[in-house]
C-alpha cells in the first residue's frame, strides 16, 4: 500500500512510498483511509528534541474493509472515524475496535478527521474540570483546534469562556460563539473558577496567579516548549491555595470509541463545529507539516487520501 514515509529531513518529514498493509489483530478493524488530520505534536515526534520514529497518524476516517475477527466493532462497509496508535497516514490502517465510531452519513470524512486528538483532549478536560456552567473558565492558548472545541463546548454547557489567542482569525471564530477573546493573558481579567493552560514558560505561573481561591488550574499542554517555574510564594499573590492537575488525554477508563460517538452525536445535531484551516491532498503532506510546524495554519489541518 501508499504510506506516508518520515524522512528524517525537516524541510520535508515525510514522503508518499511503499509499507506493507496492516494484518489486523484479532480485535482490530481494517480501515481503508479516506482522510487524516495532522496534528503539532506529530510535528515534534517527526523532527525536534522529542523526535520518536516510526510513522505517525491518530487521526482516522475511512470505510472498514476487514471487520475484526473476534467479532467486535463496525461490519464492513460502515464509515468511520477512528483513533489507532500511530500510522494512519497511509492507505489501510489497523484501528482497535474500541477506538472506533460510526459515521453518519451527514458527517463527511473529512469534518469527522479533524476530530479525534483534538476533540478527544478537549471533551475530556472538561470532564476533569467538572461542571462549568455559570462558571469563569480561563483558556490559554487557544488558537488550535483543541482551543475552538473546549471553547464551543464549554459555552454549550454555560460557561463563560476567556480565550487567549494572539491569532486574529482564531480570535474571530471564538468571539462569534461568545467568548471573551482577549490577545494577552496580561488582558484577561480574574479571577477564574478553571484555568486550562496549554503554553508552558512563564504563561503558567501568570495564568495560575488569575485563579480564584481553592480554584483549579489543568496543564494539558507546553507549546511554548520552554518548561514552566512555578514558586511555593507566588500562590500569596493570587489564591492562596489551589489545585494544579497534570493531564493527559489517554488516561480514562472510557475507550476513545465511546468519546468518539459523543462528538460525532454533537457534530451530526449541530452543537459542535469542527473548523478545518487548511484541507489538502494527502501528496502535500510534507509542505502542510511545514506550514503547521511554523504557525501557518490554525485550526486543524487534513488531508485527504487519494488511491
Amino acid at each position: 500500500m501508499k504510506a506516508l514515509l518520515p524522512t528524517g529531513r525537516p524541510e520535508e518529514m515525510v514522503e508518499l512510498g511503499e509499507a506493507e498493509t496492516p494484518k489486523p489483530a484479532a480485535d482490530e478493524a481494517l480501515v481503508e483511509v479516506r482522510a487524516f488530520s495532522v496534528n503539532r505534536g506529530e510535528v515534534f515526534q517527526l523532527h525536534g528534541p522529542l523526535r520518536l520514529g516510526g510513522r505517525p497518524g491518530k487521526d482516522v476516517a475511512g470505510v472498514v474493509v476487514q471487520a475484526a475477527a473476534d467479532g467486535s466493532g463496525p461490519a464492513v462497509g460502515t464509515r468511520v472515524v477512528g483513533h489507532p496508535p500511530a500510522d494512519g497516514w497511509a492507505q489501510y490502517a489497523a484501528v482497535p475496535t474500541h477506538s472506533l465510531a460510526a459515521l453518519p452519513d451527514s458527517v463527511s470524512f473529512e469534518t469527522a478527521a479533524a476530530l479525534p486528538l483534538a476533540g478527544l483532549t478537549a471533551l475530556r478536560l472538561l470532564r476533569v474540570a467538572g461542571s462549568v456552567g455559570g462558571r469563569r473558565v480561563l483558556l490559554t492558548g487557544a488558537s488550535g483546534g483543541v482551543g475552538h472545541y473546549v471553547t464551543e463546548l464549554a459555552l454549550g454547557e454555560g460557561a463563560e469562556v476567556t480565550a487567549v489567542t494572539a491569532t486574529p482569525e482564531r480570535g474571530k471564530l471564538l468571539a462569534e460563539f461568545g467568548a471573551t477573546v482577549v490577545q494577552d493573558l496580561d488582558e484577561a481579567v480574574g479571577p477564574f473558577d478553571v484555568v486550562l493552560e496549554s503554553v508552558g514558560d512563564t504563561t503558567t505561573p501568570r495564568a495560575l496567579a488569575l485563579l480564584r481561591e481553592r480554584g483549579q488550574l489543568i496543564w494539558f499542554g507546553q507549546a511554548s516548549r520552554q518548561p514552566a517555574e512555578l514558586s511555593f510564594f507566588a500562590f500569596f499573590k493570587g489564591p492562596r491555595s489551589a489545585t494544579v492537575r497534570h493531564f493527559h488525554y489517554e488516561h480514562f477508563d472510557e475507550p476513545f470509541g465511546t468519546d468518539l460517538a459523543a462528538l460525532v452525536r454533537l457534530v451530526d445535531s449541530g452543537r459542535l463545529h469542527p473548523q478545518i484551516g487548511r484541507q489538502e491532498d494527502w501528496r502535500h503532506t510534507a509542505t502542510v507539516l511545514g506550514d503547521l510546524r511554523d504557525r501557518r495554519i490554525t485550526a486543524n489541518a487534513v488531508l485527504t487520501v487519494t488511491p
